[in-house]
């Protein structure tokens, strides 16, 4: 049978990266969906600026490797997953691999036990558990532990570079911009908008089973 549409009823979502450059975009889109009761959003610290409506939006920090400790803020119906990083940023392979796989692994499983029913993954273009190439072998490694947990629905996206109003200048997203239209679809930069758009429409449809979004596809609708 299929699932109940989820805008049928209030949704209680977790959104874990609520500060970054998807987890923002996210953050407006469900402070303004109808459909979702509450969203409690994972930080490291407060923001400065809430952007949103406080009645909705409950920002909750906790310490990411003492995740367990806060069980009660995982019972929610859906968890969408913008946590990440960037090897230069996180120091080291090690670092980079604790943001990337442990922290998204461990509010997947914290969530399940709770009762989530569907979990939505921001990853990247490219991941599979057997790439040579790290970043992307890690994100691939993440996909399949995913698919372990039982979740009645699994949603990953896979973005090309992601383009929006970052806090930091890089060279290379100013390169991409301007030769995305030599770029095939497939692997031209997505805005950060559109990502969450399309998350937000996955978490709506709530369709059972595991779905992959891929780059090319992200803003078609």
């Amino acid at each position: 049978m299929a699932a109940e549409p989820a805008g049928a009823t209030g949704r209680r979502v977790l959104l874990a990266g609520a500060t970054g450059l998807v987890g923002r975009q996210c953050l407006a889109l469900l402070a303004a969906d109808p459909s979702v009761s509450e969203v409690i959003a994972l930080v490291r610290r407060p923001p400065a600026d809430a952007l949103v409506d406080g009645s909705k939006i409950r920002f909750e920090p906790v310490d990411f490797d003492r995740l367990d400790a806060r069980r009660e803020l995982f019972a929610v119906e859906q968890v969408i997953c913008a946590l990440g990083t960037t090897i230069k940023r996180a120091g080291s392979q090690q670092a980079f691999r604790r943001v990337d796989f442990d922290y998204p692994l461990a509010i997947a499983r914290l969530a399940r036990e709770q009762g989530a029913r569907h979990f939505l993954l921001v990853s990247a273009l490219g991941a599979s558990a057997g790439s040579r190439v790290f970043y992307s072998r890690v994100k691939g490694e993440l996909e399949g532990a995913l698919g372990a947990l039982g979740y009645p629905a699994l949603t990953i996206v896979r973005p090309s570079l992601l383009l929006g109003d970052r806090d930091e200048f890089r060279l290379g997203e100013e390169i991409a911009k301007r030769f995305a239209w030599m770029t095939p679809a497939a692997y031209r930069p997505v805005q950060a908008r559109a990502l969450a758009a399309a998350l937000l429409m996955a978490a709506r449809e709530d369709r059972p089973g595991r779905r992959v979004i891929e780059s090319g596809e992200i803003g078609r609708n």
